[in-house]
């Protein structure tokens, strides 16, 4: 990195304080320079535009002023509320290919573990399934490069192996069995991004339950959970879950466009407005598919955005009932706006409103982002994770459901039915190992290890009797023994049964991905035991 002489830091300074004080000026159109009394001086629109053109031009030493320009835009905008963002041209592609149907990659999934790239599983039809790369490979090399090491991040690996589609790029990978690095060059090609994570069907006193899980909303999250729950009607679900805990949110139009399928003509969804954004509404136009179908909703403390759209759509409607916690409180409209330089704007202009009215945005203090992003750890702090008590709203934020129930605003979805974080399984011991995440990689050793056995079985439940009489208990004490986590066995005999049902979990998914990994891992839910109690009544 140059050190310049002029410090980055004042010049921030500097800028932020043109910018609050007087962003822009009017006085003049044309950008040039001129001497006066033997003195510099340029005129320009803003004295932002002036003092960058100043510097550019004028200053002593070469600086760069895209590089301080940036900075800046990131430390203006971050005066503002928590969602509103500067994105750096070099970071847009990535950020915009989280929603996106599909990106140009290798195609894999990865892990970081001991300071190597570790590939959890192949993509199915992608790149790297039609040259010969296996789960369990290591990523040592990437176009001759040592690629190992405590400065790798998850960052630096998607940047290496994310690319245009039909570039080229030469990975070293080291195998289990093989002593020499194997060489492959991997032409990128389109990767399917998914957002419905699994749909599989619970039984339940008689009765077939669909369960669809959608981890956020995306390009084509609409469609594939259509084709999910047409799935599952067609394998005899009668009444479905609709599982949207930690879903962040994406794109408004599919929230929107999935609501309407449960949704009668006329229905409100939602609507938003803003000082100089005009107000939206959108409304159910009556051709939904589902508009008799049972189900209920799962949220949780981290479910967001277009998450709370859908679930304070169905609340308010009085459509299904929501379960779980309060859902995060994230209702402000972003507009990306483009600069010339390939960066852009995510600028907040609006609110999303529930149809009763309630701002879902949770309260905040411009420029307070530290305070804001505490919020969790505080209710979490205040027992809201595990007591609908520890909740409290102002009676001023008070709503009403289309039929006359008693909703509450003041941010974030208060579900119908409240499920508190069940504490009793959790010792030191496992929260030790499980925030270190030696349970995940534990599951992840132990798959390559057990890989051509474990790979026989073709279903979760096959598997998972499998796994329970290997009692592989006594090796993850000694591997977490290794990591300098002692064992405390009256601590580890509380535990087990919810270690043995996450790491059993984990190494399930390695084998048959999020198809058997959700079945397992939710059957012994506490929100998805409710879930079934709630659709069997």
């Amino acid at each position: 990195m140059k050190k310049y002489v002029f410090p980055t830091l004042a010049i921030i300074c500097l800028l932020l304080g043109f910018l609050i004080g007087n962003a822009v000026s009017n006085k003049v159109n044309a950008q040039r320079f001129y001497i006066q009394n033997g003195q510099l001086f340029q005129q320009s629109n803003s004295k932002i535009d002036q003092l960058l053109d100043l510097m550019n031009e004028a200053y002593v030493e070469p600086i760069d002023v895209d590089s301080i320009t940036d900075e800046v835009m990131q430390e203006l905008v971050g005066r503002l509320d928590p969602h509103s963002a500067y994105i750096p041209k070099e970071d847009l592609e990535m950020v915009n290919s989280e929603l996106s149907a599909s990106f140009s990659g290798i195609g894999v999934q990865f892990s970081i573990q001991n300071d190597t790239v570790q590939v959890v599983s192949v993509i199915s039809g992608g790149p790297c399934e039609g040259v010969g790369i296996l789960a369990g490979d290591k990523i040592v090399m990437v176009n001759d490069s040592n690629f190992t090491g405590t400065t790798i991040t998850n960052e630096k690996v998607m940047h290496a192996l994310r690319g245009p589609k039909g570039t080229k790029v030469k990975i070293g990978i080291a195998r289990s069995g093989t002593d020499e690095v194997l060489d492959f060059t991997i032409t990128r090609g389109d990767i399917p991004v998914h957002s419905v994570d699994a749909k599989f069907i619970i039984e339940a006193k008689g009765e077939k339950i669909g369960f669809v899980r959608i981890s956020r909303f995306a390009e084509k999250t609409y469609d594939e959970f259509i084709s999910a729950l047409a799935t599952l009607k067609g394998q005899g679900a009668t009444a479905y879950i609709i599982d949207l805990r930690e879903n962040s949110g994406g794109y408004m139009d599919q929230a929107i466009k999935i609501a309407n399928e449960f949704l009668s003509r006329g229905d409100m969804i939602v609507y938003s407005e803003g000082r100089a954004y005009p107000r939206y509404e959108a409304k159910a136009n009556g051709s939904g598919r589902f508009q008799r179908e049972k189900f209920v909703v799962l949220i949780d403390n981290f479910s967001a955005s277009a998450s709370e759209i859908f679930a304070g759509a169905m609340q308010d409607n009085d459509r299904a009932t929501i379960i779980g916690r309060r859902s995060f409180g994230k209702g402000l409209v972003q507009q990306q706006i483009p600069f010339a330089d390939g960066s852009a704007i995510r600028l907040t202009v609006a609110r999303y409103y529930t149809p009763s009215g309630r701002c879902i945005q949770k309260p905040y203090k411009l420029g307070e982002q530290e305070d804001y992003a505490q919020d969790l750890l505080d209710r979490y702090e205040s027992g809201e994770f595990f007591s609908a008590d520890s909740v409290h709203f102002a009676d001023s934020t008070v709503y009403y459901t289309k039929q006359g129930r008693k909703v509450m605003g003041g941010g974030g979805i208060m579900p119908d039915v409240f499920v508190g974080r069940d504490t009793t399984l959790y010792t030191p011991y496992f929260n030790i190992v499980s925030n270190r995440a030696y349970t995940y990689q534990f599951a992840y050793q132990y798959t390559n290890k057990h890989r051509a056995e474990l790979s026989k079985y073709k279903d979760w439940q096959s598997l998972e009797k499998h796994l329970l009489k290997a009692n592989w208990v006594p090796e993850f004490v000694a591997f977490a023994n290794e990591k300098g986590v002692e064992l405390n066995e009256k601590q580890l005999a509380i535990s087990r049964p919810l270690l043995v049902r996450i790491v059993n979990a984990y190494i399930v998914r390695n084998i048959l991905n999020d198809e058997g990994f959700y079945p397992l891992f939710e059957r012994d839910d506490d929100i998805t035991k409710k879930a079934i109690e709630v659709l069997s009544e």
